[in-house]
């Protein structure tokens, strides 16, 4: 099934209910379904087909909604693509995707103008809020006035989106999930919610180029017929502003946006909040966050898992049993099993990489049959993440197979020396990570970041965690930063650049 059959069916249930709303403006889904359809008409006029990419580099806003749908129903390939990417990174993805159309944001066109002389020029280029004779069509003359589109009967394996992985470790991969990676995905995380009250706002702040904003901001929505608040970019205090206003509302975040909510809320603890539950996902929530968060705004938080190749797969149960520091269990239709190095099941409590199997892992790797056999292998996604599981069948993430650190033969995994490092109270950031070592082969280092106006030596970070932890796992190198940590457009701390960089980083 095409996934713009949940929007035309939402439109005709709810025409007049608002759909999304940003910043000034307001459309209902009968208005979007309208809107995405005379897209649609446009795009199809300029010569888009079923099966076309189409590039797409734009912040969070209505249009971003809009064109993702219009693709959709004209049965096009979204490749979504960070909006403050530079031009060797969108040199690559112009190679390997090779668009037959872009359409982007004008502030932002600089870079892929740069990139599109020297890759790979799609025949058709769009821009919002473009000027006249700047060689971009602009966005409103692509409209076309007919409101009714025939939907491009999709099959289950039709690819819809290409999203390239953030290269954390090589070069970004383009994951190809279909029609039906998508809408069993919408489908099943909307039945495990439970019944919701229609009224309902789920907050909008995750970027809509990533898989996550995607699934839940996206697609969930609309399945269920829920308004948006959509941000153009995450906001704190507006954040919590909006939980107070509203009767009742859903957050979907990752760490460090909780963590940026936790440090408002904290010097300004709001009165009443609306939020009836909130999703972490994109990397692993420090149950130091959840305690504190849960806490301050008296809500829960599920913390959940997925990756841009199986957008969704793992959560802990709504409405059921919660473990502080798990990801929970298989969500319904996924499966999976923790593995060896030879590919056996280990037993409750030990460690190995985690497999996943169900209806929203991805097709494949667009261009890389070989990375593809090894990533998927007889049903199951391997997913690189070091995992394990207690006798309840809850699975908590260890850490990444790429980040483990050895040192001196044994194994050190950052996440658990960063859950130790957390429970410092000045402490508002951290990254463990392993730099070269002649003797021991890594050394372990910590890299971190205060909260405002707080005052600690780095002795006495390495002393707390030195009593907590065996002793070849403390870290004898601490350095305390000035500025935030390196972070992705989705607010992951980026290690490979910290290890990159680590040398250059001078202390305050």
């Amino acid at each position: 099934m095409n996934l713009a059959q949940y929007l035309e069916d939402t439109a005709r249930r709810h025409p007049d209910k608002s759909a999304v709303r940003f910043e000034e403006q307001e459309i209902s889904f009968d208005e979007l379904n309208i809107r995405c359809n005379q897209l649609a008409n446009g795009l199809k006029r300029l010569g888009l087909a079923p099966g076309d990419h189409c590039m797409v580099m734009l912040p969070n806003s209505l249009q971003v909604i809009t064109i993702y749908y219009a693709l959709a129903k004209l049965g096009a390939v979204i490749v979504p693509v960070n909006f403050l990417f530079k031009k060797h990174e969108l040199e690559h993805i112009l190679s390997d995707a090779k668009p037959q159309a872009f359409i982007g944001a004008e502030p932002y066109l600089a870079e892929i103008r740069s990139a599109m002389k020297s890759a790979y020029e799609p025949a058709v280029k769009i821009a919002v809020g473009g000027q006249q004779n700047s060689g971009f069509l602009e966005l409103h003359s692509v409209y076309h006035e007919s409101k009714n589109f025939e939907l491009y009967p999709a099959q289950a394996e039709d690819t819809l989106t290409i999203l390239y992985t953030s290269g954390t470790t090589g070069v970004p991969k383009g994951v190809m999930l279909s029609h039906k990676n998508h809408t069993s995905e919408a489908r099943i995380l909307a039945e495990m919610r439970g019944k919701l009250d229609p009224e309902v706002v789920v907050i909008g702040v995750l970027p809509l180029y990533h898989i996550y904003g995607i699934t839940s901001v996206i697609n969930v929505s609309i399945y269920l017929g829920l308004t948006i608040e959509l941000f153009s970019m995450f906001d704190p205090e507006k954040v919590i502003k909006v939980a107070q206003a509203e009767k009742e509302s859903i957050l979907f975040a990752v760490p460090t946006m909780y963590n940026r909510l936790i440090q408002v809320a904290s010097k300004n603890p709001p009165g009443h909040c609306s939020l009836k539950f909130c999703i972490s996902g994109g990397s692993s929530l420090p149950v130091e966050f959840l305690t504190r968060f849960e806490s301050l705004l008296n809500t829960k938080i599920y913390e959940g898992y997925g990756l841009t190749e199986a957008p969704v797969c793992v959560e802990n149960p709504y409405g059921s049993l919660t473990k502080p520091g798990s990801i929970g269990l298989p969500i319904a239709e996924f499966s999976a099993k923790i593995v060896d190095n030879d590919g056996n099941e280990v037993a409750p409590g030990e460690s190995g990489e985690l497999l996943i199997k169900g209806p929203g892992v991805m097709k494949g790797y667009l261009n890389r049959p070989q990375d593809t056999g090894e990533a998927l292998r007889e049903g199951w996604l391997y997913t690189g993440d070091i995992a394990r599981r207690d006798d309840d069948g809850y699975i908590y993430i260890v850490d990444r197979k790429k980040d483990l650190v050895i040192r001196g033969g044994y194994n050190v995994y950052p996440r658990e020396i960063e859950e130790v490092i957390y429970q410092v109270p000045q402490i508002l950031e951290v990254a463990v990570i392993g730099i070269p070592h002649e003797d021991l082969g890594e050394e372990l280092a910590a890299v971190v970041v205060l909260k405002e106006g707080a005052k600690l030596d780095p002795d006495a970070i390495r002393d707390y965690v030195k009593e907590r932890v065996a002793p070849y796992k403390y870290p004898r190198i601490i350095k305390i930063l000035p500025e935030p940590l390196m972070k992705s457009g989705t607010g992951k701390i980026l290690k490979k650049e910290i290890r990159k960089k680590f040398d250059d980083f001078q202390q305050p």
